[in-house]
This record gives structure tokens, C-alpha cells and sequence, in this order.
């Protein structure tokens, strides 16, 4: 997607726009993996802006100290790179060419060695290697060659954990090259298998501007889950984007089929149809309790296709930015110094009702509260989510709230 944008000469906000992220990480990425082509000099010695005035760097350059190149805002501003650019053959100045494959064969490998099972690349390990291989040949010890060597950044702890795993056996190293010879306990859990991961084809953030590009006005819920401990108990969220509410349910357990549950009984309480024309589309984070999407698209009970789920870009909770920052209300409320274990669906539901009994700037002084039950005068819509109105001098935004 990168090099389909510096090809249509895009700018990088467009580019990060396009891909999901920000616009100084798709700079940074550019000028990482571009290479550079020099101009030709031996046509064009000096380029400089002042060469029609001043003869003195016409014949060679930087010999004068008035001595500038001229400025494209193509290759230096954006997109970064001169790949396809239509004056490129008239062009004097060095260009830079961004290499997608190079880039793409780079990140795989950053990705391989991320994952190796010890906190060391592929070079560091050879580097390190390459200086106590020949000391240790001279049976020198690995205490003695490490406080020669302070380059080497490792204890002796790990550098005898990395022989005893053969992490230095391509460059030399096993257990036979230590003078001293040290029984060692290997970590039973040195291997494990790893997760699958997840396929979000059809459902990422980019798939989810297109559909409400689509259908503009389709109703969002963004949904997320607030806790103060992972071992629990948690606190599922929703953010309705018309009604401007926001609700929550707890859980003891921080899985697929507790969260889906919670929309199976909202389908229940509102029908099958009144669901499917009011909540036609989820949005919500990577988080592994959310991860089986099938789940929430379609009844656990049934297997009856309900909504639609798309899920933010990783380390992107701004995409979803109006829930998350309707959570300041919530941990008003709930800090994150209050055990959760005493709280009760009830509690939950009082919280949420001072939280939507609370004006809000952005509707005009107006609390989410009175806009649902203008938007849903006839469906009895707050009072199957157990919302109810609170007087304005009694609203409590304190964990007061719940501890009377």
C-alpha cells in the first residue's frame, strides 16, 4: 500500500490514512528503506540555485560557500520517494527510490527474530561468538572473558543458558569449549507451542471505513472491557454512537463465549429483528476475548447471522476513541484501587445510569439519558439495559457512588 501511494505521488497523510496509521510512521518507514541514486556530475558538475549569478562552483561543487542544492518537494517533503515520477528523466537532483520488497524481506526477518526464544538477534549472537570463540580455545573462562570484554552486554548466567541451548553451535560454541563443565537446568518451558493467529480478513479497520463509506447510517457499538486485575473479574462495555450511551456487564472470566453471551441476551430482550436494524455493526479492539468473531456475529444459540464485527488496528484504541473516552466517567466511578470481586450487575447498573444522567457538552448541556429516550420513545430501549434517569443534583461521579 506504501508503494501504490508514493507511485500515485500521495501525500503520507493519505498514505497513513489508507494503511491505519500515523503519518510520522509511514515517514519513517520511507526513509528507512529507500535507497539513494546519485546524479550524474560529470554533465552537471553544479546544480547550485546561485549558479546563474555566480560563477565560482559552475565547474565543481560545495567549493563555494553560497553552494545550495535545489529542493523537491516530492522527493524531500512527500511522499519521500521518486519511484514513477513523471519528471524523472529531466531530473538532476540524486533520487531516492523506496524498496517495497527489500522492506517487506526486512520485516519478516525483524518478525523471525523477534520470536527466537532467547533475548538476542541473529548478530549480536555472532558478534559475541566471534570474540570469545578464539579465548575459549585458549581455555580461558567465561567469567574471565567477560570482564576482558565489557562490549559483551550479558551475564555469565546467560551466556552459559545460550550454550547450553547450542544458540552459539553454528559459530563454534557448544558445551565442550567451557573450561569449566556446569550441570545446568534447562527451563522446562522452553518450548511451547504458539497461538494461531488470528485471520481478520474482511473485518479490519479499513474494511470497516469502507462498509460505513456504504452505509453511513449504520449504528456503531464499540465495544471493550475494563479491569483492575488480570485474574478478574471484568467489566464488558458498550458505546452506543447514536444514542451517545454507554453500558456495562461483569464477568468473572475474560473469554469468547462469556462476552458473546452478553450479546445473545441483548438479542433476546430487544428480538431478532429490532437488533439487526439497531446494532448492524461492532467495533472493537485485537483483544483476545473478542477474537472469535463468528461468535458475535451470529447467535451462539441458533447460529442466525445478527451484525456485523470489525476490529481496530493493533495498538490503535483511538479508532475506537469515543468509548474509550467515555471510560474516564467509568473509572470515576470505579478506580482502579476498588476490588471488582464485590461488585454486582446492580452496582453496574446504577453506575451507568449517573453516567448517562450526566450533560454533555457536545449535545448541548443534554445527557445521554434524554437523547435515547428521544431516539427510542416506544421500544422501551433504556429500560431493557435497567438505564433510569438521575436527577441532576444527585448524579455522583465518585466511588462513593457504590460504597454506601
Amino acid at each position: 500500500m506504501i508503494i501504490r501511494g508514493i507511485v500515485n505521488r500521495s501525500p503520507k497523510t493519505a498514505i497513513a490514512k489508507t494503511i491505519g496509521k500515523d503519518a510520522t510512521t509511514v515517514a519513517k518507514e520511507i526513509r528507512k528503506h529507500r535507497e539513494i541514486r546519485s546524479r550524474n556530475t560529470y554533465n552537471y558538475p553544479s546544480i547550485c540555485i546561485y549558479r546563474t549569478e555566480c560563477h565560482k562552483c559552475s565547474k565543481v561543487e560545495n567549493r563555494c560557500e553560497r553552494y545550495v542544492e535545489p529542493k523537491c518537494k516530492w522527493r524531500d517533503r512527500s511522499p519521500g520517494a521518486c519511484n514513477k515520477c513523471p519528471k524523472i528523466s529531466s531530473c538532476r537532483l540524486d533520487k531516492y527510490f523506496y524498496n517495497y520488497k527489500k522492506a517487506h524481506e526486512d520485516y519478516l526477518y525483524e518478525l523471525k527474530d523477534a520470536r527466537e526464544g532467547f533475548n538476542l538477534t541473529n548478530i549480536e549472537a555472532k558478534e559475541i561468538a566471534g570474540i570469545m570463540k578464539p579465548l575459549l580455545d585458549k581455555k580461558q573462562s567465561v567469567y574471565q572473558i567477560l570482564h576482558n570484554h565489557p562490549e559483551i552486554k550479558k551475564c555469565g548466567t546467560s551466556i552459559y543458558t545460550y550454550i547450553d541451548n547450542e544458540v552459539f553451535k553454528p559459530y563454534g560454541i557448544d558445551y565442550f569449549s567451557l573450561k569449566e563443565k556446569v550441570q545446568r537446568k534447562i527451563p522446562k518451558d522452553k518450548l511451547k507451542k504458539r497461538k494461531e493467529p488470528v485471520n481478520y480478513t474482511g473485518r479490519k479497520y479499513e474494511d470497516y471505513l469502507k462498509f460505513m463509506i456504504e452505509n453511513p447510517d449504520a449504528n456503531v457499538i464499540q465495544m471493550d472491557t475494563v479491569y483492575n486485575s488480570p485474574s478478574g473479574p471484568y467489566i464488558q462495555t458498550f458505546k452506543f454512537k447514536k444514542e451517545v450511551i454507554q453500558i456495562g456487564y461483569i464477568h468473572k472470566s475474560r473469554d469468547n463465549e462469556s462476552m458473546a453471551s452478553i450479546i445473545d441476551s441483548l438479542e433476546d430482550n430487544f428480538g431478532h429483528v429490532w437488533f439487526c436494524e439497531n446494532i448492524p455493526v461492532i467495533l472493537t479492539d485485537r483483544g483476545s476475548e473478542f477474537e472469535k468473531w463468528e461468535m458475535f456475529e451470529c447467535n451462539t444459540k441458533t447460529g442466525e447471522y445478527r451484525c456485523k464485527i470489525f476490529y481496530c488496528d493493533p495498538m490503535q484504541s483511538s479508532q475506537k476513541a469515543d468509548c474509550e473516552v467515555n471510560h474516564n466517567y467509568v473509572r470515576d466511578i470505579i478506580d482502579n484501587d476498588m476490588d471488582l470481586s464485590k461488585l454486582s450487575q446492580e452496582d453496574l447498573y446504577l453506575a451507568f445510569s449517573h453516567i448517562n444522567s450526566t450533560p454533555r457538552k457536545s449535545l448541548n448541556g443534554e445527557t445521554p439519558y434524554e437523547l435515547a429516550r428521544f431516539l427510542h420513545k416506544e421500544d422501551k430501549f433504556l429500560e431493557k439495559l435497567n438505564i433510569k434517569k438521575i436527577d441532576p443534583d444527585e448524579v455522583t461521579l465518585s466511588p462513593d457512588l457504590l460504597n454506601k
